[in-house]
């Protein structure tokens, strides 16, 4: 993997370009999330169609369904699920913390019983290298322990230490060159944990950085003071990921900061629930006031469903519990999100990203 900084301006926000073995990524990226293989509701080519580049797909429940070795034998994550362009595979660490009343964390791995049958599965960092190396994502994740909010100050130092240490277990059980490892910091809401985690994984010169450990609760400020105190200290010429966030004013907010990379399944989930998000905020489909509107989720939008279904007719579909709510919901609600990182792409290839972010914000006083 190789990544170049075209721009980047006074606030810190950048303009990149992430080359991988099975393509070219511009950042800043939104990475629609493909837990089990598959963007509920979509092929891979109507993710082509609403831009989508790269795609995450997730460590944990390949794994146990239908398993790593399965993949490997039939050529790869890439031609079991048909998608042609670059994968990123989490390690699995978020899940894991998710099962906190059926997991135990010991220095070795975490121990954890299953949510599809119960049965006791046990990932090492070691061990979440090799599922990785078996799916073949371009880009794959060191086991991290994701740490809790609110969680005490030991407690967070602790597990920070324990994540620096499984992230120098991933990098000497990685064996393929093809692959790009990156670390992720942790350290609670701390930004003096933050600092030393950062410093003590950059000096293992990781190709890219995330910051995990954000959206577990925290208020939103928080994660932003955190983000602001540590995407600048990150490598300049490497990628700064921020998992699991988030809302379209994070993803500006974040951008603003300096962050590259982004996935989070709100689109995809709010989209089955009936939130459709637009350019002046977002709107709840089954609401009675869209019962007989007959206009577009969003006027400004040029997305599929836009063009051609009027607010009317996905009521009356998610009312239904149509298949094809969820489906259309669901191309809306990327698009979104995938055209809002083109726009702030073309802002800052153009130095307006100000200008943009102003613009993003007044749309939503209207």
């Amino acid at each position: 993997m190789e990544f170049h900084l075209w721009k980047q301006n006074s606030t810190g926000a950048r303009l990149g370009e992430i080359r991988s073995p099975h393509g070219v990524v511009s950042t800043p990226v939104f990475m629609p999330v493909g837990t089990r293989g598959t963007v509920k509701g979509l092929t891979p080519e109507d993710l082509h169609s609403l831009g989508a580049r790269i795609v995450l797909a997730n460590t944990y429940h390949l794994w146990l369904r239908p398993g790593a070795d399965l993949i490997q034998t039939v050529g790869g994550l890439h031609r079991f699920m048909h998608w042609d362009g670059p994968l990123l595979t989490d390690s699995g660490g978020y899940q894991v913390f998710s099962l906190a009343p059926t997991r135990e964390i010991s220095e070795e791995g975490v121990a954890f019983q299953s949510h599809l049958d119960g049965s006791r599965y046990f990932l090492t960092p070691e061990r979440a290298i090799q599922i990785q190396e078996a799916l073949g994502a371009d880009i794959i994740m060191c086991l991290d322990e994701c740490t809790p909010y609110p969680a005490t100050r030991e407690y967070v130092q602790a597990s920070m230490e324990r994540t620096v240490r499984w992230a120098h277990r991933c990098r000497e059980a990685k064996t393929r060159k093809d692959q790009a490892l990156f670390a992720i910091v942790q350290g609670g809401m701390s930004t003096e944990l933050r600092h030393a985690c950062l410093e003590r994984l950059t000096e293992m010169d990781f190709p890219g950085y995330a910051l995990g450990g954000l959206s577990v609760g925290e208020p939103r400020e928080a994660m932003l003071e955190v983000a602001a105190a540590c995407l600048p200290q990150l490598p300049v010429d490497k990628p700064r990921y921020v998992m699991g966030v988030g809302t379209p004013e994070d993803l500006v907010e974040l951008v603003g900061l300096g962050a590259d990379m982004f996935d989070c399944v709100l689109p995809t989930r709010n989209a089955r629930n009936g939130m459709l998000f637009t350019s002046r905020g977002r709107i709840i489909i089954k609401n009675n006031q869209h019962r007989d509107e007959d206009m577009p989720i969003d006027e400004l939008c040029t997305c599929y469903t836009c063009r051609h279904y009027s607010r009317a007719y996905l009521r009356h579909l998610f009312m239904a519990k149509e298949i094809l709510a969820y489906r259309l919901n669901t191309i809306h609600n990327l698009w979104y999100f995938l055209e809002l990182m083109r726009q702030m792409r073309r802002a800052l290839a153009a130095g307006t990203f100000k200008e943009f972010r102003a613009h993003f914000y007044q749309l939503r006083q209207v």
